[in-house]
């Protein structure tokens, strides 16, 4: 591995402006990324990252048993083999120290540190007309002029942390998920209280459960899951999943979800039950995310069918948690499997027959506030405790750009129009904000329903190719129309109303933040037929975007 370069800090002593050509918000997967290639093609380009060190998500969900649920060997930069084989994963599933331990690997290895500052939150960008260039302004209150403005700020960057009247005065300790301390957090002996059971609510609870001298799991909505199989990587497994460079750089960018495995298992319709069985036995037994994305298209479509495979995972759940009470409580009925986001888990619900471990069901009596003590639910009952575990989840997919006071043309505000109706073109650009690109945004595959390191990297060279484009044609504008994102939101709406997905509460909807717009926030069309649409758009001159 490269020598570690002296890291950039946040600059506060120069009132001058920093002018750049392009400016990069985030220096997770695909800020780093995006880095790389703006500064490749020759511009003044520099990341400005919030966090002291590169990783973005897994910088800053550092907490008890976070780890990845694609599989590691697809979870990567793709763009040079010689990146891709310098590092050896341990296991098929790692966890979040080798994670971050990786994207330090490729910052040294691309040399990208020199051109990031961190420690540095970007808290408004306002485009200004008449020069056709956007002004940022740091929370510290240094300005940066550039041209081009690349938000890589994440899709689940924005968490919700005030959740409950009282939170601030409660006298032990309380933690959200996303912005877990870098130190060690002592459990032993401690009443704990952990409220949300998602993908990550679950990682904390099977890890900590063990630990903690007593848990209070506050569950108010039932989560199917898939049980992890996650062998260790000798080195044999290391130079098989090696030697399968070229395909997987082939193969990922085209499937449904931009991992490896696809819908190649026919239609449900073609096949006996007895088939359909032993398929999602098999599926299952892999303990990926298989069932989910790469089982059969119609889970998403057919309500008979999506009951079918539903009842599936209900018996599965059942087969283990035995005691009626856990599984009224702990399996899904009122919604299907995989309109959801589906996690993996090892042990979670065993967890639950542990002595020290107790449910608290939420959904008919939700909290009320936190209590100095504690938690206080509606019926007044207070569960008294210690350390209070919030993985109450985020505003995904557009929260990251309206916590940023962002200005178009007119002044029009990012935030006040998304509180409205959140629209996109491509999840690349957004009409009325001139050389704004976008990754990880709304109505695109990278919002939600992606292997992320596939979608990103897709995103970041997009955007690195359209810039250079511009450049070869001397204009120094470009925006989407409003033709073409009305265009895109309409095909949007239709794939995604098409599928059941749109018909259930969750953050795939927006439904988990008060008064945000209810649309399906990731394009469900599928990552190639996305990768497809936007190479068109390219090969046709960026057709629907107005450059001058």
């Amino acid at each position: 591995m490269a020598a570690t370069p002296k890291q950039a800090n946040a600059a506060t002593t120069s009132t001058a402006p920093l002018v750049l050509d392009a400016a990069v918000i985030g220096a997770g997967v695909a800020g780093l990324y995006q880095l790389y290639l703006l500064r490749q093609q020759g511009l003044d380009v520099k990341g400005f990252e919030a966090g002291s060190a590169v990783g973005g998500t897994w910088y800053w969900n550092r907490y008890p048993g976070a780890r990845f649920d694609s599989e590691s060997h697809i979870y990567q930069y793709l763009f040079s083999e010689e990146l891709y084989k310098g590092w050896s994963w341990s296991e098929r599933f790692p966890g979040q120290p080798e994670i971050e331990r990786w994207m330090n690997y490729v910052a040294d290895e691309l040399d990208l540190r020199k051109d990031i500052q961190f420690d540095t939150r970007i808290v408004s960008a306002h485009y200004d007309e008449s020069r056709g260039r956007w002004t940022l302004t740091t929370e510290s209150g240094q300005t940066i002029d550039t041209r081009f403005l690349v938000t890589c700020c994440g899709m689940l960057s924005a968490p919700l942390t005030s959740v409950f009247e009282g939170q601030e005065s409660f006298t032990g300790e309380i933690f959200h998920t996303a912005r877990w301390p870098k130190e060690p957090v002592d459990f032993s002996g401690k009443r704990v209280g952990i409220v949300g059971n998602g993908a990550t609510g679950i990682q904390v609870i099977q890890t900590i459960a063990p630990e903690v001298g007593h848990l209070k799991v506050f569950v108010r909505t039932p989560q199917y899951i898939i049980p992890m199989q996650n062998p260790k990587f000798g080195p044999a497994d290391v130079e098989a999943y090696k030697a399968k460079f070229d395909y997987l750089r082939e193969r990922l960018p085209h499937t449904f979800s931009g991992f490896e495995f696809d819908f190649e298992n026919g239609s449900w319709a073609d096949h006996t039950p007895e088939q359909r069985r032993e398929t999602m036995e098999r599926i299952w037994n892999e303990g990926s995310l298989a069932l989910w994305i790469g089982s059969y298209p119609e889970l998403f479509t057919d309500e008979e069918v999506n009951a079918q495979v539903s009842e599936f995972v209900r018996e599965k759940m059942r087969e283990r948690l035995k005691d009626p009470r856990l599984c009224e409580l702990l399996i899904p009925t009122d919604y299907g499997f995989g309109t959801h986001r589906v996690p993996l888990e090892s042990g979670y619900l065993e967890a639950y027959h542990r002595p020290n471990v107790e449910l608290v069901s939420v959904k008919d009596n939700p909290i009320a506030r936190v209590t100095p003590k504690g938690i206080q639910l509606a019926d007044g009952t207070e569960h008294e405790l210690d350390v209070i575990i919030l993985a109450t989840g985020f505003d995904a997919g557009s929260g990251a750009l309206t916590r940023i006071d962002i200005r178009g043309r007119g002044g029009r505000s990012l935030k006040d129009e998304w509180g409205q109706d959140i629209r996109t073109t491509m999840g690349l650009q957004v009409h009325g904000y001139p050389n704004l690109f976008t990754t990880g945004a709304p109505l695109a595959p990278s919002a939600a329903l992606c292997n992320m390191t596939t979608c990103l990297q897709q995103q970041a060279e997009w955007i690195n190719d359209c810039i250079k484009y511009m450049r070869e044609k001397g204009v120094n504008v470009i925006e989407a129309s409003r033709e073409a994102q009305d265009a895109w939101v309409e095909h949007h709406d239709e794939t995604a109303d098409a599928t059941i997905v749109t018909k259930t509460y969750s953050w795939y909807m927006g439904s988990n933040v008060a008064g945000k717009p209810r649309r399906l926030l990731s394009y469900i069309g599928g990552v190639g037929q996305y990768r497809d649409k936007c190479d068109e758009v390219a090969r046709n001159g960026y057709s629907g975007f107005v450059m001058q």
